[in-house]
């Protein structure tokens, strides 16, 4: 069987095969990807998937509670002192999704309960025969991003929005000919 072919790296290929479309409705995973996803605005995912470590080092591995009482001084020095990215907004959205994260636990017992409610529940398994056939947005990642957006999420546009999706497995985008086409949604 032929992998998907974008994963151009030893990196890329351990993502793609233990993570990219997997399912996963683990709050602080699925906070740590809308993070990074958030981060590679304007920029490859290679690039923030190598600064990962950093990233959940100096995010407290992407605990939301801890996020969201960061305060501006301790933001600044992860800008400062940890190898991220280091757009100041990109930074500071971390704290703000944290805290519009928390009040969707609250009204919906989860994250993954909000984010899987506009799939009732099932993931979106494409039949793509190439890696170019895969879209950078849809009319989901479109919706999603709106209300996001309307609930004050920065960096969640439509594009990062799609890839986010990918990441934690609502849809599945590996080609046909993959091994792990569909494979999280049988196995999981």
């Amino acid at each position: 069987m032929t992998e998907c072919t974008w994963p151009s790296s030893d990196l890329m290929k351990v993502y793609h095969e233990k993570e990219w479309c997997r399912i996963n409705k683990d709050d602080q995973y699925i906070f740590e990807m809308l993070s990074l996803e958030g981060a590679q605005a304007g920029l490859s995912w290679e690039t923030v998937i190598q600064k990962r470590h950093a990233y959940q080092e100096a995010f407290k591995q992407f605990d939301i509670e801890k996020c969201a009482q960061l305060t501006d001084d301790e933001l600044e020095e992860i800008r400062t002192e940890y190898n991220v990215i280091k757009h100041k907004g990109k930074i500071k959205s971390v704290r703000n999704n944290a805290l519009l994260v928390q009040n969707i636990q609250q009204q919906y017992g989860s994250l993954a309960n909000f984010l899987w409610s506009y799939v009732e529940g099932k993931p979106i398994i494409n039949e793509w025969h190439n890696t170019t056939d895969i879209p950078a947005e849809t009319e989901l990642s479109i919706k999603l991003s709106k209300d996001l957006k309307k609930i004050g999420f920065n960096f969640v546009g439509p594009k990062i929005v799609y890839s986010f999706l990918q990441s934690i497995g609502i849809i599945d985008d590996h080609i046909i000919t993959c091994p792990y086409h569909s494979y999280w949604t049988v196995y999981t």
